[in-house]
């Protein structure tokens, strides 16, 4: 199944999803997008570096480090934050970090009015269709 093909299949099946993309934090490049909406094309353009932010950022960093030396990791590959859940006025954003490929992240949409236990648990169950759609 293709990438586009894996994303529109996750859409249909999360609850008030609107849109969801996948990204590849180690190029900084948004693979794949579909909404069901239009959306303007320079909230599309800045998915990725948002989501690079949130997993990369200096202060994620830091705070992974911190936690790694704290608990005695020595695995530098290993990132702590896998998942990110975002609460906007209107919207529901989850970022799912990839099992099979840390860098890839996949990020998911809804109306804030879905139900936020069944989004979390229909969006990690689409995970293993888009990390083989790569």
């Amino acid at each position: 199944m293709s990438l586009d093909k894996a994303l529109q299949t996750a859409i249909a099946s999360i609850p008030e999803c609107v849109a969801a993309g996948f990204v590849d934090l180690s190029t900084g490049m948004l693979l794949s997008a579909k909404t069901v909406d239009s959306h303007p094309t320079e909230v599309l353009e800045v998915v990725a570096a948002a989501t690079a932010d949130l997993f990369q950022g200096t202060n994620v960093s830091l705070i992974e480090s911190m936690f790694k030396k704290a608990r005695g990791v020595e695995n530098d590959n290993h990132h702590y934050f896998q998942e990110i859940i975002i609460n906007s006025d209107n919207l529901l954003h989850v970022f799912l970090r990839s099992k099979s490929n840390e860098e890839h992240v996949a990020t998911f949409v809804c109306r804030k009015s879905a139900n936020l236990g069944m989004v979390l648990t229909k969006s990690r169950s689409s995970m293993p269709s888009l990390e083989a759609a790569i």
